[in-house]
């Protein structure tokens, strides 16, 4: 027996059927053979039409109830539409299944195709849905391409491994940045010879750098970055400082505002100058200022900050106290003149005000507010 497709079912024929008495499924298959057999020709014989695959496997439900059998017929066929009409209809003929009289009502043909077609439009609308993009074209490919060279180019530079471009080494200048982000929004752009401090405690591979090359520092567009500049020219020859536009991260800028800003570089002691301007007076800072001596102390004990916590530290520099940020305003009636953190934040600073510090000395500094404290970068 042959056996139909799935793909080739054009339509498929649904008929219940009532009948007064039990029976089997069996029998309703009989009833179906049987009772049409000679109605239609050979050419249109149920079993023969099975055996052709023109007619798929015949599917019978049925539930008997108080002597009463009802049910469910359904025959795929792959027959054209007249055709398949005609088979119907004789299957309407049959009046009894098995010893019983019966009645078949053929409920629907339904079109399989327009199912499928259906289903192949939702399905395509689903698709589509999920297309993130249309026509890229060949330059759009190419540029992607070449910025993933460049990332793929970045290395690990000295003792600390810092994040650099490939021409850091081979380069007469540099320009030193922040962190890894900004080196790879660099390179993006085909800046290669751009090295990153990570942010921790000033490498020493950036001051080495600065010994036998042109550096160019390039910051961010905040009070934080205005800090590290500080730090960076107190620990390492700088030719060069630009920054950021304000508000901004080197890591977030494009490529021309990249080129803008490494165009208005200025002398490192010139925008030394320009910040300590805007920044304020020292004048006003309460208590007096700390000096270099004063700093490298503070640096020497920046190994003790421990996560989120602050150091609190008397005039002569001695540990107060250790402990997190949140409970600073618990500190009370203690000379305290410096705190020191990884991280200082608007609330740090805030804190140290409300206690009468002098300066709050940090690894790194958030979205800080203006203020007269003395800030030092560790």
């Amino acid at each position: 027996m042959a056996k139909i497709s799935p793909s080739s079912i054009k339509y498929s024929i649904v008929a219940d059927f009532v009948a007064e008495g039990p029976f089997q499924k069996p029998d309703v298959i009989g009833a179906l053979f049987g009772q049409t057999e000679g109605l239609l020709g050979s050419d249109m014989e149920l079993r023969e039409l099975q055996k052709e695959g023109k007619v798929g496997r015949i599917e019978v439900e049925l539930t008997t109830e108080n002597g009463k059998t009802k049910g469910e017929i359904v025959i795929p066929t792959a027959l054209d539409k007249t055709e398949t009409t005609i088979i119907a209809a004789a299957i309407e003929t049959i009046d009894k299944i098995g010893p019983t009289d019966a009645k078949i009502s053929i409920r629907e043909i339904e079109d399989v195709r327009g199912s499928k077609r259906d289903y192949i439009m939702e399905r395509a609308k689903a698709l589509l849905a999920k297309i993130k993009s249309e026509g890229v074209d060949s330059t759009e490919m190419e540029n992607e391409l070449r910025e993933s060279s460049r990332v793929a180019k970045a290395i690990l530079y000295g003792e600390e491994g810092l994040s650099a471009g490939p021409e850091v080494e081979s380069s007469d200048e540099i320009i030193v940045v922040e962190g890894r982000a900004d080196v790879i929004n660099l390179l993006k752009h085909g800046i290669k010879n751009a090295i990153g401090m990570q942010g921790t405690r000033f490498p020493r591979t950036i001051t080495r750098l600065g010994e036998t090359k042109e550096i160019t520092l390039f910051v961010d567009g905040d009070r934080g970055g205005r800090l590290i500049a500080e730090n960076v020219c107190n620990n390492a020859r700088v030719a060069y400082i630009t920054s950021a536009p304000d508000g901004k991260e080197v890591e977030e800028l494009t490529g021309k505002e990249i080129l803008q800003a490494l165009r208005k570089k200025v002398p490192a002691n010139e925008f030394l100058k320009s910040i300590g301007a805007s920044a304020g007076s020292r004048d006003f800072v309460k208590g007096r200022k700390l000096g270099s001596d004063e700093i490298s102390r503070l640096r020497e004990l920046s190994s003790e900050i421990k996560g989120r916590n602050v150091l609190v530290l008397d005039e002569s520099l001695n540990v107060l106290r250790n402990i997190p940020s949140s409970r600073l305003l618990n500190v009370k009636g203690e000379n305290v003149f410096v705190l020191m953190t990884s991280t200082a934040t608007a609330s740090v600073i805030s804190g140290a005000e409300k206690l009468g510090a002098s300066a709050v000395a940090a690894k790194s500094f958030g979205k800080v507010p203006d203020t007269n404290l003395q800030l030092i970068s560790l």
